[in-house]
């Protein structure tokens, strides 16, 4: 062996013990990026959610962007479409996480595809961020991964569900509910609220997942003499069912969660919605009466989209925002476990849009816990009570 072959040899065998030392490289970050995934529905029956959830993270993601990045590094946000179907989810989470790399998961949309595609995405290790899944698997048990800052279904139901009867002294409670996790969540909260008040629950009737005739199960509901029902649907289904109803002349108080509280539940029920009562998580950002730093919000995002801004175009942004605020104050070498440390510690404040204080901490990775009352007057969404404990 010549001279220089040995000293090759030397060179590359003292390579290998500084490289097996180095500290590991986090998934989906470099010098220049963040990778940032998220399961939305693009093209489902949930579609009208997704897509401006969709858009408010991406002009969030841009903004901070063009201000620089966040330490330098540019947000790649990396969207796929699950449709609303769970399956599908899986295959999108096992991408992101493979050959994405993706350091975080963001806004991920649905209950059923977020309880498929939840296990697959922690157990890679990866930050499981704020999804539209008011379920308490999204954050109990307490994980380091796992953060949620939308109130629960049983939780806000229960307090929603209450009032709705002690304010209006309603008799004869019933539920119309998707059959999943996201309506026997809801089923949870009202049975306790009922249950607290002495009542039963006179009736409940399912739908599955999808669904566009609602017929039978408003003739079973109005059958039973329900005079409030509460609506474990979202905005296509909750129109629907509102749509029934009053077709065959019944005028019955409604009550739909969070997922029905949307521009798009008005514009498309038109009458038939008028009076319908919802679970609000922040004010509608509507143009007429808007403040100063929300009208030019939403002039930004019309000339960026060409439409108007709605509920969750704006929660979209907002659950951006705190990513881009908690990565920031990480500080310039972004891990995991850095992530999850100043995360733990952050308190986002009430901003122009209305939105709750969203506080957490080391033993409680839930930044919300209460939601208000919106009912639908003269065409739009109004605010009727503060926030149900």
């Amino acid at each position: 062996m010549n001279l220089l072959l040995k000293l090759a040899l030397a060179a590359s065998a003292s390579v290998f013990p500084v490289a097996a030392m180095a500290a590991p490289v986090t998934p989906g970050v470099t010098d220049r990026e963040i990778v940032v995934g998220t399961i939305s529905d693009l093209s489902g029956p949930i579609a009208l959610l997704g897509v401006p959830v969709r858009d408010g993270l991406l002009m969030r993601f841009d903004e901070a962007n063009a201000a620089g990045g966040v330490h330098g590094r540019k947000i790649r946000l990396v969207v796929e479409d699950s449709g609303y179907d769970p399956k599908r989810a899986v295959l999108a989470a096992r991408k992101l996480v493979q050959r994405d790399q993706a350091f975080a998961f963001i806004a991920d949309m649905g209950t059923p595809v977020v309880m498929a595609s939840m296990p697959v995405i922690v157990d890679a290790g990866r930050l499981h961020l704020f999804p539209f899944s008011p379920h308490e698997s999204t954050y109990l048990p307490l994980h380091p991964l796992k953060f949620q800052n939308f109130a629960p279904y049983q939780t806000y139901m229960e307090a929603a569900t209450r009032h709705m009867v002690q304010t209006h002294g309603y008799q004869r409670s019933c539920l119309l509910y998707q059959d999943d996790d996201y309506g026997l969540e809801v089923m949870k909260g009202v049975e306790a609220a009922l249950g607290k008040l002495g009542r039963p629950l006179v009736e409940r009737t399912s739908y599955k997942r999808g669904a566009t005739d609602f017929s039978s199960q408003i003739a079973r509901l109005r059958g039973a003499d329900c005079d409030f029902v509460v609506l474990a649907t979202v905005v296509r289904e909750t129109v629907a069912a509102m749509s029934e109803a009053r077709k065959i002349g019944w005028k019955v108080d409604m009550l739909v969660t969070a997922s029905g509280y949307s521009a798009q539940t008005h514009e498309l029920g038109g009458a038939a919605v008028e009076g319908l009562y919802a679970v609000s998580v922040l004010p509608h950002p509507y143009a007429e009466g808007a403040n100063k730093q929300l009208s030019g919000w939403i002039q930004r995002y019309r000339k960026r989209y060409n439409a108007d801004p709605n509920v969750w175009s704006v929660m979209g942004y907002t659950l951006a925002d705190m990513f881009v605020r908690t990565a920031d104050a990480a500080g310039p070498t972004l891990t995991i476990d850095g992530f999850v440390r100043t995360l733990e510690h952050m308190t986002f404040t009430r901003d122009y849009f209305g939105s709750p204080e969203y506080r957490f901490s080391p033993t409680d990775h839930l930044g919300n816990r209460h939601g208000r009352l919106a009912q639908i007057r003269n065409g739009k969404w109004e605010l009727v009570s503060d926030y149900l404990k």
